[in-house]
């Protein structure tokens, strides 16, 4: 009889399995359910997006690329960050194009972190980054956001999370699942704490284009100093509804962006082709999609925070992403019991809080990049679930 624990990865074997695919999983073995759960943009892929990648099969440009991408695809990219942030990358040695962001957060990670080295992650946040840390031997410190400062982060927050073998913070703004953002001036007062400490940044921004109001997106790789510091993780997914076309890049200094591409080599080899012809079309041409997805999705946004308070629930207001993050403290109940109950009885599906983190406990995360038909039926079953839970209560009582 084999004992597969001593063959098995014993960091691999430690990690807990995502807490968000945990009620996807249930979710889909029920009939009727309502998924608030994941965050996938119920928009296609819009047309001419779609037209070029099937063009690229037709005509056959099927075979691997360069091992960090088309130098078409990386010199678009560049210009995007040049246009949108004023902040300029060479194309041939500071660019590589990833299977998703996700690839990128990974290999920036593997390219930076060796045992003993700590890593400082933004609480609540997206849940790979702790994972990746913990097999590359690092310790993730997290730094909490809290709800009454907005879930930014704070330059106190950070000093006070620093030691003398932190190397890398992690910066998940606009933030999944709070819908959190950082502004400028928040950028720069942690930009001052970073820099006297001669840390790095992975900034992930994949929800960079979704921002609410008159003020956009600001990349900390903008502020001055960061640049040399920071590698921007950004993506095709969130911003042009290509979840399943699996693309996304990495930007950042040269010396970081080679080593990250070694691993790339590896592990991937490169990202699919027709989907990286696919992203040249939607960076070149897809600024109107951006407009048109972001009107929908801020109607969603107001409605569902309006929603959510209606039926008693405290909703901080997103100004980023697709996420609500509703307080149920008064539900007595604790974020896993809260979502285990409302799918079972009401067939309603959100993640919760605490999947982003021991201090999401006593909030769920509910995605707003669905229907307006199914977030108001979704809303309504939890506001019913909410009243019974009220009810049970008071009959106690």
């Amino acid at each position: 009889m084999i004992n597969y624990d001593d063959f098995l990865n014993k960091n691999v074997v430690d990690i807990k399995p995502s807490g968000i695919r945990k009620f996807f999983s249930i979710a889909e073995e029920m009939d009727d359910v309502i998924s608030l759960g994941v965050g996938e943009p119920d928009f296609l892929t819009p047309w001419h997006i779609r037209q070029m990648g099937i063009s690229a099969l037709e005509i056959g440009s099927t075979r691997y690329t360069a091992n960090a991408g088309l130098l078409a695809l990386r010199k678009e990219i560049t210009a995007f960050f040049e246009r949108k942030y004023g902040v300029k990358y060479n194309p041939k040695s500071e660019v590589i194009v990833t299977v998703g962001g996700s690839e990128g957060i990974d290999m920036c990670i593997r390219s930076l972190i060796v045992p003993g080295d700590e890593v400082l992650v933004v609480e609540p946040c997206f849940v790979c980054y702790k994972p990746i840390v913990e097999t590359c031997g690092g310790k993730a410190v997290s730094v909490v956001t809290k709800n009454e400062n907005s879930f930014k982060l704070t330059a106190d927050e950070l000093e006070a999370a620093i030691t003398d073998k932190t190397k890398l913070l992690i910066l998940p703004f606009p933030n999944n699942p709070t819908g959190g953002i950082m502004r400028k001036d928040d950028l720069e007062a942690i930009a001052s704490v970073i820099e006297k400490h001669n840390l790095f940044v992975l900034s992930d921004e994949i929800y960079s284009e979704l921002t609410y109001g008159s003020e956009r997106h600001v990349s900390i790789a903008s502020i001055p100093g960061m640049r040399e510091r920071t590698v921007v993780i950004n993506g095709f997914s969130k911003t042009y509804a290509m979840t399943g076309w699996r693309l996304g890049y990495a930007v950042g200094p040269a010396e970081v962006i080679a080593q990250m591409t070694k691993l790339h080599q590896f592990a991937i080899m490169s990202a699919p082709t027709n989907s990286q012809i696919a992203a040249i079309e939607a960076l070149r041409n897809g600024d109107g999609d951006i407009e048109k997805m972001l009107s929908e999705y801020d109607m969603r946004r107001r409605f569902t925070v309006n929603a959510f308070r209606e039926i008693g629930l405290d909703c901080f207001e997103p100004e980023g992403a697709f996420y609500v993050f509703p307080c149920i403290k008064s539900t007595g109940l604790s974020s896993e019991e809260f979502c285990e109950k409302l799918i079972m009885s009401k067939k309603v599906a959100v993640v919760p809080g605490n999947a982003f983190g021991d201090c999401g406990e006593g909030f769920i995360r509910a995605s707003y990049c669905y229907s307006i038909e199914n977030i108001k039926e979704a809303i309504r079953r939890i506001g019913e679930f909410v009243k019974e839970l009220g009810e049970a209560d008071g009959n106690k009582s």
